[in-house]
């Protein structure tokens, strides 16, 4: 149950729509997301009401071609899932939406099953006391 927010700098509806299906895909190569699993928000800023700020940190040349992604799901994962997800959506991001691997910038943050609601106000993934009887 991944949550996906990717911030693009004028991109586009094409090349942000094409962002999206990269995560998606990689999520599901790498970490077997099911293909019915796909949350997203997509935004391009416009530069003018919003805009995207970086630099060359760790020696990486970022331009306004960066597309900062943010993945919050349940936590589990180990450390080379991690990395071959991270991998697999840059090479995604670069095939489908010609985004180049140094732009791609990707944070994942992990939470426990009680920290979901997917709607109706329940917590789908906590065991409901019903269940344990």
């Amino acid at each position: 149950m991944p949550f996906v927010r990717i911030d693009t700098l004028r991109a586009g509806p094409e090349r942000l729509a094409a962002l999206g299906r990269a995560v998606h895909d990689a999520l599901e190569e790498t970490i077997g997301i099911p293909p019915d699993d796909r949350f997203q928000v997509l935004t391009d800023h416009d530069g003018t009401c919003g805009t995207l700020r970086h630099d060359d940190y760790l020696g990486v040349h970022r331009d306004d071609g960066i597309a900062y992604i943010a993945i919050t799901l349940r936590s589990g994962r180990t450390p080379a899932q991690k990395q071959a997800l991270y991998r697999r959506i840059a090479e995604l991001s670069h095939a489908y939406a010609g985004t180049e691997p140094r732009n791609v910038f990707v944070v994942l943050t992990e939470n426990e099953s009680a920290d979901w609601s997917l709607g109706e106000g329940v917590a789908q993934y906590v065991e409901s006391p019903r269940s344990r009887d």
